[in-house]
């Protein structure tokens, strides 16, 4: 389960980000454009500025935080999900981002965990026989996958929901959907153990 909720988690983040790129905003509200050309706030405003390529970093981040948390198609999530945060960690630690590349890093090493839990079924990627794993495992059940819809849609609309709920309540609700949701699939999983129909 921790590998289902660390998908939950770094996905959710992606999503959550993606939201203010895609939407033609900025991350805060004053422009970086002052501030020395070698900063960070500078190089936002750079890709800002960008337009087409400031919306297309949100939306390659939205399509791999929604695969990662479909659970279903999680696998390519992961494989979509590393080049972004490679490229993410490799910025924040060229300018002075101060604490967050820490953040970065530990986003990147989740990403790495999730490639190194499916490196069985990825090794088709270099043309050998992948492993495949039983259907019937409590990872496959299909509530992870209801989970993952209803979390990405309550996240993906994270602007609304911040701004009318707050973000403690908003976080709250995130998690809630999260612990209810796996409570059920695990119960139901339980019921159906000896079932073929996972």
């Amino acid at each position: 389960m921790l590998i289902i909720f660390t998908r939950y988690l770094i996905g959710a983040a992606f999503a959550f980000s993606s939201i203010v790129k895609i939407s033609g905003n900025r991350f805060t509200n004053d422009s970086g454009a002052d501030n020395p050309i070698n900063s960070a706030w500078h190089f936002f405003e750079t890709l800002y500025q960008s337009g087409i390529y400031w919306k297309f970093l949100g939306l390659a981040q939205l399509m791999a935080g929604f695969l990662l948390m479909t659970q279903r198609f999680a696998r390519l999530g992961a494989v979509v999900f590393l080049p972004i945060i490679l490229n993410i960690f490799i910025i924040t630690i060229s300018y002075d981002f101060r604490g967050t590349p820490i953040i970065t890093g530990l986003m990147l090493f989740a990403t790495l965990l999730l490639l190194f839990w499916e490196k069985d079924q990825l090794k088709i990627l270099w043309n050998q026989q992948p492993i495949l794993p039983k259907v019937n495992a409590l990872e496959f059940h299909i509530g992870w996958q209801w989970i993952g819809l209803v979390l990405f849609l309550f996240v993906s609309s994270s602007k609304a929901g911040v701004k009318l709920l707050g973000m403690l309540p908003w976080i709250g609700i995130t998690a809630l959907i999260v612990i209810v949701g796996a409570f059920l699939t695990i119960r139901d999983h339980k019921k159906h153990f000896h079932s073929d129909k996972y």
